[in-house]
């Protein structure tokens, strides 16, 4: 068999001759291919055509698909579920804290306010200085973790204010404590000083005399009144005193109320400053309606005066 082979220049050919051995090969070949070729078509079509239903894909791979994608689908609804109400309690969560905060800073300033704290170091009312700079981000919704940094972040917050609250309201307390021991002040509502500390005439002898105390005269019956806060001594008559009154204050000093008519207080009461302890008489070694005050520092007596004309701290 001769087999011509005519090349692109005109006029140019080649003749190739084939004997009987390689004709038969390429037979061979030839059918091979194309047994090839059959048996591919027909797994493709068997496999993916589906000759009974005519679709595209078979009905177990498409039913396979579809539970995974419902199952899919079911597991994300549940995770947002679950996280929505992750995020619901997490705000709620905040909410409350910072309820918590206004009425930390609410009863800090007031604090400050009653205890006449200087302004500067515990300030309420302004927002604490912050700066630096920002860096924009691309989400701007609030993630679980945000919130929990928040919320991190809110807790130290007040657990800082409630140490500062809770060093302003000691300090209060003492000072509070401080001014209601602080001796000043009268121990009558209504009156005159009728007699000044140190020696004088006696009213019964006319001899001179050591007066330890200031007398006020006033109208019997009228009030008495503790200078200072402390705790009663002594309630009861005392010689030359009369009814008297007697009130510890503390860091040694104590003030006497003498020549009472009547006795409104118990030893071991505790009193305040200006709480009515007596009603004024005139018990005891006295010539009229008059309350005789002592002031006393460790056992010795003081003079009156310069407790009763200075300021109160109150």
């Amino acid at each position: 068999m001769n087999i011509i082979l005519v090349g692109k220049h005109h006029g140019q050919s080649r003749s190739v001759k084939l004997g009987n051995t390689s004709l038969t090969m390429i037979a061979l070949l030839v059918a091979l291919l194309l047994s090839i070729a059959i048996g591919l078509g027909v797994f493709i079509g068997n496999k993916y055509y589906g000759h009974e239903q005519g679709t595209l894909v078979d009905k177990g791979v498409v039913d396979a698909w579809k539970q995974t994608l419902s199952e899919q689908k079911q597991a994300l609804r549940s995770i947002e579920r679950e996280g929505k109400q992750q995020l619901d309690a997490l705000t709620l969560k905040m909410g409350d804290m910072q309820a918590r905060l206004y009425r930390l800073d609410a009863l800090g300033l007031r604090l400050t306010e009653v205890a006449k704290l200087k302004n500067g170091e515990f300030d309420f009312q302004s927002r604490p200085p912050v700066g630096g700079p920002i860096q924009e981000l691309e989400v701007d919704n609030f993630t679980v973790g945000d919130f929990e940094n928040e919320l991190k972040n809110l807790a130290q917050t007040i657990a800082d204010r409630e140490q500062q609250l809770g060093i302003i309201e000691q300090l209060f307390d003492h000072k509070k404590l401080a001014n209601s021991l602080f001796i000043a002040g009268r121990p009558i509502k209504w009156g005159w000083m009728s007699s000044p500390y140190g020696y004088r005439s006696d009213p019964f002898t006319g001899k001179r005399a050591w007066h330890a105390g200031v007398d006020f005269a006033g109208k019997e019956g009228s009030d008495i009144i503790a200078v200072a806060a402390g705790v009663v001594t002594w309630s009861g008559e005392r010689y030359g005193y009369g009814n008297l009154v007697e009130v510890s204050h503390g860091n040694g000093y104590s003030t006497r109320y003498a020549h009472c008519k009547e006795l409104m207080v118990n030893v071991g009461s505790v009193v305040e400053r200006g709480e009515v302890i007596a009603r004024m008489g005139s018990t005891g070694r006295s010539t009229g309606p008059h309350v005789h005050y002592e002031v006393l520092k460790n056992g010795k007596t003081a003079n009156p005066k310069k407790f009763i004309y200075r300021a109160s701290r109150d």
